[in-house]
């Protein structure tokens, strides 16, 4: 079904509801009036009433739940057909180009290159959809060691810095620590794909202008924080609770140039309240940048 067959959906179940509700309400006023002397079928009537206006509540609510549920699903394999279809075909691309041409060493060493860049973002979209897999069990973590969440956050600054071929100046890292650091206990695995996640989103939601500002701080002697800020193109208020859903992605014109599976930030705060901790997002609007936050126990 179709965005806009899904809309008429939607509007029709809505139409018919208020339609529904109003000619029962129409119906038990006018048979009120007309028993008003029968208190035991009057109190029988409010009775029916609630469960009428109750069922066509629920009813229309679990359609337009539905309705959604089924396009978010439709966005999602659509988005994750796009990133895997779109490295494979240009791994064979060039495949191709080798088997059939001769080309010169360096040309040969580019196309290796770009082969590889293509794999790795792959097996990124293919442990993305496995992580979010497995975000869903809640049971204990079973690698869980102490990790210094400032030394992790820079390995990932420099992953980050060398996939996007970034300039330093546009990667900003300070660090507000005690003398305990920043210490946290969890799965390195997981909190590495945190970190990544978020730096990942902060790049690809900057649009012309890169500048990303990372800080790791100590908020007291129970808690640490991680702040990961961009410039970029925001986040409506209304929606900032919603973006933590899974499939979820931002509502809104400015958003159908970038692509995405809707997973990042549910795995985010899936691994990140399995540690203990929360995140949340903070933005002022759309066009004014956005900051994430994690707080995690310290170890």
């Amino acid at each position: 079904m179709r965005l806009g067959g899904r809309r008429k959906s939607v509007i029709f179940f809505l139409t018919l509801g208020v339609c529904l509700v109003a000619l029962a309400l129409a119906l038990n006023v006018g048979w009120i009036l007309l028993n008003w002397r029968e208190v035991a079928l009057l109190v029988l009537g409010v009775v029916v009433f609630v469960v009428i206006i109750t069922g066509v509540v629920l009813n229309t609510t679990f359609l337009i739940r539905e309705i959604r549920r089924n396009e978010q699903h439709d966005a999602f394999i659509n988005a994750v057909t796009h990133e895997l279809k779109t490295p494979i075909t240009s791994i064979r691309l060039y495949l191709e180009t080798l088997k059939t041409r001769e080309v010169s060493d360096a040309r040969r060493r580019e196309f290796y290159d770009i082969m590889l860049a293509d794999s790795a973002r792959l097996m990124q979209t293919v442990e993305q959809v496995l992580r979010a897999g497995r975000a869903t069990h809640k049971q204990r973590r079973s690698n869980a060691s102490v990790i210094n969440l400032g030394q992790l956050t820079r390995e990932c600054l420099e992953l980050i810095r060398v996939r996007y071929d970034l300039d330093p100046a546009s990667l900003h890292y300070t660090e507000t620590l005690d003398e305990a650091g920043a210490r946290v206990s969890g799965d390195t695995d997981e909190l590495r794909a945190v970190v990544s996640n978020l730096l990942d989103n902060a790049v690809k939601y900057s649009d012309k202008e890169i500048d990303i500002a990372v800080e790791v701080a100590t908020l007291d002697e129970r808690r640490v924080a991680l702040r990961v800020s961009d410039r970029g193109v925001g986040i409506p208020r209304a929606q900032l609770k919603r973006i933590f859903r899974r499939f979820y992605r931002v509502q809104g014109g400015f958003m159908k140039r970038f692509k995405g599976t809707g997973l990042g930030l549910f795995i985010v705060r899936s691994v990140v309240e399995r540690h203990g901790g929360r995140v949340f997002a903070e933005s002022a609007g759309v066009g004014r940048g956005s900051t994430f936050t994690i707080l995690l126990p310290r170890a």
